[in-house]
């Protein structure tokens, strides 16, 4: 009876190790995400998708760029740091901040409430639209006019949540792939009927030579995009805002949408 005391007090003290221990690094964790930890540390690293131009492309000496790349490449100059870019494709970028791999996401990384319940936002620094893309000679106008059809989306992008939810009452099939690039290139073989993308699509659709025969066929949804970073960071956060702020009133963020999107900026919503 002694000894099976004892091995239950070992037992309970291991288990109060353990959780200590685990403590002590989510403390650590947590506090490697000061503003001041990533200075000392002298590298910023930022995930992106380098498929969504013009947010993020990769030029002719394959570097990154775009209006995300710019904007991050901000960020890291107002920190005086490094930056160091790891390339994600959409549905990977909240398992990149929840495993540690980046310090935030600056990729076209839509707001929403389900989202907010794994990651946390910055500010809104640009906004654009979900639309639905096809051929010009097919008749489509509402999601009514979907029914029987099949539609490409990229997984986990605000199109395929738009989608997904209307996807039961007008009776389509959705097709989801893990990039921009193999949702338009289903789009471009015939595998599909239509596609859901951002305002800019047709920048990949006009890339083939029956590029010119694709149209915006409705809005699916509005939105606006932040900075995610990991929960329980309100410093970085704090930081993050106080940025966003900055160059949004003294016209760089403005700059860099007539640059990449040739459009002025909207006004951002704050919260």
């Amino acid at each position: 009876m002694f000894t099976e005391g004892r091995r239950n007090l070992a037992r309970g003290a291991l288990g109060l190790f353990a959780a200590g221990a685990a403590l002590v690094a989510s403390r650590e964790e947590a506090k490697a995400q000061t503003v001041d930890d990533l200075i000392r540390k002298g590298k910023l690293t930022v995930a992106i998708d380098t498929t969504t131009a013009p947010y993020a492309s990769l030029d002719q000496s394959m570097q990154p760029q775009g209006y995300d790349i710019d904007l991050a490449r901000m960020i890291a100059k107002s920190l005086k740091t490094d930056i160091e870019f790891v390339t994600v494709n959409s549905p990977g970028r909240i398992p990149a901040l929840l495993t540690n791999r980046v310090d935030m996401v600056v990729s076209i990384f839509s707001i929403t409430p389900e989202r907010a319940q794994q990651i946390a936002f910055s500010m809104p620094y640009g906004g654009q639209s979900s639309v639905l893309l096809g051929p010009k000679a097919l008749p489509v106008h509402d999601f009514k006019d979907l029914s029987g059809k099949k539609v490409a989306v990229t997984r986990g992008a605000m199109e395929d949540i738009v989608l997904t939810a209307a996807q039961k009452a007008n009776g389509f099939q959705i097709l989801r792939f893990d990039d921009y690039p193999s949702t338009t290139q289903a789009m471009l073989s015939g595998q599909v009927d239509v596609m859901g993308g951002g305002d800019f699509g047709e920048i990949y659709l006009k890339k083939s030579s029956a590029g010119d025969d694709f149209e915006q066929k409705f809005p699916l949804h509005a939105f606006h995009y932040g900075i995610g970073v990991r929960r329980g960071n309100p410093d970085l956060l704090h930081w993050l805002n106080t940025f966003i702020y900055y160059v949004n009133n003294d016209g760089s963020l403005n700059d860099l949408s007539m640059k990449w999107r040739n459009r002025p900026l909207q006004d951002l919503p704050t919260f």
